[in-house]
């Protein structure tokens, strides 16, 4: 690990599982471990895989008003939500591009755990800060949490197991729905990023490795094990989700990005309100579109998208992998809207040189059982 890398809280355990690690956010995370991203990702869609995601922001934002303030910043509409939900939104910039997606926590109307993604943290907390109302407070504990994800069809079982009496409940939570285990200082939300049912674990950094090692032992127990980011990144192409710097970004917006149902179209305010409602009105000139090949080749991103033919460009990869559910390759792409693209379609990507057909397909690319 380089001096100017953070380390996870997991960071020791993550050596002695011989992980290989690489720069995320500027952290130094885990990439994946000797099993391998293809057995990972396996592991998750067939029993249950554990991921460290400590990289991610952990938000407080709290004080009277606090739910009032945030929800004339962010997409979603708070009022959709009561307490003990989560919601997924984002913040975006005047001209309605993406500074990111994130989850918040709506414990009360005056506490609210917003999670970031690593790189946009700080920008995020300084613009919430900014015209902040008096008594409303935004913390930047991104160091003294660490965020641990369970996912696949038996993580509720390798969860319970894993908590003991202290989590013999989280198996009713609803999808988006969280809870705050006895004795405080855990909590746990029916979220993740994978198409599978699982769960997101928030604690002190100081007991994570504890969390960890029981997590990891459960886990195990019902045939999973360890998963790396590598993991994370081809199960969520496969479900279609965007990923900040790739389907969503400041030059891509909410609606371009197919994510639409993030934003409170009635609300009165929020970032890029005004430019997003414009572009909504007219349609966007482009379109994030799920590809599956229908020959042998690995599209990658930042290929060029070409018509039916094969000859003029009308789009750009996104993302870009080998399916290991499909044993394909799958991509995302903004693709242009004129000429119409429609599902079944067929395109062609430029591998290197090499024509690869894909056809048009709509997300998720695997079945989802995430509720």
């Amino acid at each position: 690990m380089t001096d100017d890398l953070l380390p996870s809280p997991l960071h020791d355990r993550h050596l002695a599982l011989e992980a290989t690690l690489g720069e995320f956010g500027g952290w130094s995370m885990p990439i994946s471990y000797p099993a391998g991203t293809v057995a990972e990702h396996t592991s998750v869609r067939e029993a249950a895989g554990l991921f460290d995601v400590s990289h991610l922001g952990t938000v407080p934002i709290t004080g009277p008003g606090a739910a009032a303030h945030v929800n004339t910043c962010l997409t979603n509409d708070l009022d959709r939500i009561g307490p003990g939900r989560a919601q997924y939104t984002m913040a975006c910039t005047p001209d309605g591009g993406v500074l990111d997606d994130m989850i918040i926590y709506r414990v009360s109307d005056d506490d609210l755990l917003l999670v970031p993604n690593a790189a946009n943290s700080t920008r995020i907390i300084e613009m919430l800060q900014d015209g902040a109302p008096d008594g409303v407070t935004v913390t930047d504990r991104n160091r003294e949490l660490a965020v641990l994800a369970v996912q696949g069809p038996r993580s509720a079982e390798a969860l319970a197991a894993a908590l003991g009496e202290a989590g013999a409940h989280v198996a009713e939570l609803d999808y988006m729905g969280f809870t705050d285990l006895e004795g405080g200082g855990v909590r746990v939300c029916r979220t993740g990023y994978t198409g599978e049912h699982g769960y997101e674990v928030v604690l002190d950094a100081e007991a994570a490795p504890a969390m960890w090692d029981a997590l990891l032992e459960a886990v195990r127990a019902v045939g999973g094990g360890p998963c790396g980011l590598a993991a994370r990144d081809t199960l969520r192409t496969e479900m279609g989700y965007p990923l900040h710097g790739h389907e969503l970004s400041e030059q891509i917006s909410p609606v371009q990005a197919n994510s639409a149902f993030a934003v409170g179209w009635d609300k009165p305010a929020f970032w890029g309100r005004e430019a997003l409602t414009a572009e909504r009105a007219a349609g966007p000139a482009r379109r994030v579109r799920a590809l599956k090949a229908t020959g042998r080749g690995v599209p990658r991103a930042g290929m060029t998208v070409l018509d039916g033919e094969g000859g003029n460009p009308v789009g750009t990869v996104t993302s870009g992998t080998f399916s290991p559910t499909l044993k394909i390759g799958v991509a995302l792409a903004l693709i242009d809207t004129d000429p119409k693209v429609a599902i079944g379609d067929t395109l062609v990507i430029d591998v290197r040189g090499r024509a690869l057909p894909v056809e048009v397909v709509k997300p998720p690319m695997v079945p989802s059982r995430v509720r």
